[in-house]
């Protein structure tokens, strides 16, 4: 492998949304987008569901009961199925984010999967931003950078990322570096799709609702908004990052309502924490591009699109694919690793100095 040149990289992501595995493969130097490769999906079953659910929260001393080799084991049977790949970035699972306090575990053994898949895994990229005084998250703005300049963007551009957590970058792609002082301004919005995921589980034992077919029919509780905003987390400056259960008190705001009115006001929450979020961008963006599941929610891209001055689109209108998106920057962000280039700055993640963060196993 040289990381001097373009690198054929496979990378995968297992988001707190539980749903499975994402794995991408990209030509890149670690600065340009070359290419974009194949890509697939391996979804959990319910039952491992279960196990990886019942292990969010707790930290690498704690039980984790199956969830590792749950994990691991479909991780492995997932990337062994694609052919060439160079190097392998490996993002593990979150299951518990607290940077001001314990620190982040994304759990996963990146050298047992080198040794399964025979190619180097760069993995546990977030422990050296958080030991530098960042977050630790979010990772993939400086993929989004690269992504900006691949669809030709001349103009501020924010990319929205709505998994279990909402997160926003905001990108001049006039910049010459992702790293440099005002090239970008990235942190977590609020909560996104896991307290809507979390309400259908408890009331209706389904994963999410799909298309937001339930909030559709719904009424927005306008005063739980209200109340919603009011958490200490929206008065913070970014860069800032959240854990996924941080707003699981949103539920409690929602407890007296129906199912449809219930879901249609956590949608309109993580609408409202977009728009307050955008406020800190520091020129209005020309368009928003939106990846992760939140974008297949039309209920909840038509909440945005009305909260938000500028239109917001799903990133497929600009020729990306925003299932695997998170996967492709782990792919990216791997070769950096390899080549000792930045991946998070003060401007993303609030580290004090640009850091090149991941630990590299070879098999």
């Amino acid at each position: 492998m040289d990381t001097n040149g373009s690198v054929l990289a496979l990378g995968s992501m297992s988001g707190t949304s539980l749903d499975g595995v994402d794995a991408a493969m990209l030509r890149t130097d670690g600065v340009k987008i070359e290419a974009f490769g194949d890509t697939k999906y391996r979804r959990y079953s319910g039952g491992e569901q279960a196990t990886l659910r019942a292990a969010l929260g707790r930290w690498p001393d704690e039980d984790l009961g199956q969830a590792p080799d749950v994990s691991l084991s479909a991780h492995v049977e997932l990337l062994l199925t694609f052919q060439g790949a160079e190097l392998v970035g490996f993002h593990g699972q979150t299951l518990a984010h607290d940077p001001q306090g314990r620190g982040t575990h994304q759990m996963g053994d990146g050298a047992a999967l080198a040794q399964a898949l025979g190619v180097p895994v760069v993995w546990d990229f977030r422990s050296d931003d958080v030991a530098k005084g960042g977050e630790g998250a979010p990772l993939a703005p400086f993929f989004h950078f690269a992504c900006a300049a691949w669809i030709g963007a001349t103009v501020p551009l924010c990319f929205l990322n709505l998994g279990g957590v909402g997160n926003l970058t905001w990108i001049d792609p006039n910049k010459p570096a992702p790293e440099v002082d005002g090239a970008l301004l990235a942190f977590d919005t609020g909560p996104a799709n896991a307290p809507i995921n979390d309400l259908m589980m408890q009331r209706r034992g389904l994963e999410c609702d799909r298309d937001g077919a339930l909030a559709a029919c719904g009424t927005v509780l306008d005063s739980a908004v209200t109340k919603f905003l009011d958490h200490p987390f929206f008065r913070r400056s970014p860069p800032k990052s959240l854990d996924r259960d941080d707003f699981a008190t949103a539920l409690d705001l929602v407890r007296g309502l129906s199912d449809a009115d219930a879901a249609a006001t956590l949608t309109a929450m993580t609408a409202a924490s977009v728009k307050r979020g955008m406020a800190q961008c520091p020129i209005p963006p020309d368009r928003v591009l939106v990846t992760g599941g939140g974008r297949r929610n039309p209920v909840m891209m038509r909440m945005l699109q009305d909260a938000l001055s500028c239109p917001v689109i799903a990133v497929e209108t600009v020729g990306l694919d925003g299932d695997m998106l998170e996967a492709q920057a782990f792919a990216h962000l791997a070769v950096r690793v390899a080549r000792g280039l930045p991946t998070s700055a003060p401007s993303t993640t609030g580290v004090r100095v640009p850091v090149s963060g991941g630990v590299i196993s070879t098999p």
